[in-house]
């Protein structure tokens, strides 16, 4: 089986079985399914830096995260969800694995997050975690740590980095509609 890389994280190719717009229906579709395999996510939108990450299953449920933020450094688990938590919409790729395809992603400790954390924080939706929180083996409960929230606010050169990028935006804009001189420091 061949291999697709996504930064430093090599999977095994799967075979594509969704692809559409939205985190919510990605992931409900993985948990009705019993989806074995991994989401392919990569923002579009403008305050996003547009790079991609992974979020596998195993049987449905929400195992591992990961995403490449090229000179920024890569971000797993926990900090993954929160790089990942951008406005905007986002373009999902489930692809389906055969069981065991990602033992060796599952079993790395730093790529793991908790069964419910993806829904609620990439979807915003409370209900469609706690099915997944249901759903998930004993020993994958949600257990302590930082929410993706929280360690996103905790990365202020992320936060600063947003803020600056929708500063330059708002100033272009301004410019094309003439206010340039309407907006204070």
């Amino acid at each position: 089986m061949s291999e697709t890389a996504v930064g430093e994280l090599d999977l095994p190719r799967g075979t594509l079985v969704r692809s559409r717009v939205g985190v919510a229906g990605a992931l409900e579709a993985a948990l009705s399914r019993d989806l074995t395999g991994y989401a392919r996510i990569e923002p579009d939108s403008l305050l996003a830096d547009g790079d991609p990450g992974v979020l596998t299953f195993a049987d449905g449920v929400p195992v591992a995260a990961y995403c490449e933020r090229g000179a920024k450094g890569d971000s797993r688990g926990v900090d993954a969800l929160a790089a990942l938590a951008v406005p905007g919409p986002c373009t999902v790729e489930l692809y389906e694995l055969p069981a065991g395809s990602l033992d060796r992603v599952h079993e790395q400790p730093s790529f793991t997050v908790p069964p419910g954390a993806p829904a609620e924080e990439l979807a915003d939706d409370a209900t469609l975690a706690e099915r997944t929180r249901e759903r998930a083996p004993e020993e994958a409960t949600d257990r302590g740590g930082a929410s993706a929230l929280e360690s996103f606010l905790e990365d202020e050169e992320r936060i600063a980095a947003i803020q600056e990028e929708a500063r330059a935006e708002a100033e272009k804009r301004a410019a094309e509609w003439g206010l340039d001189g309407e907006l204070g420091e």
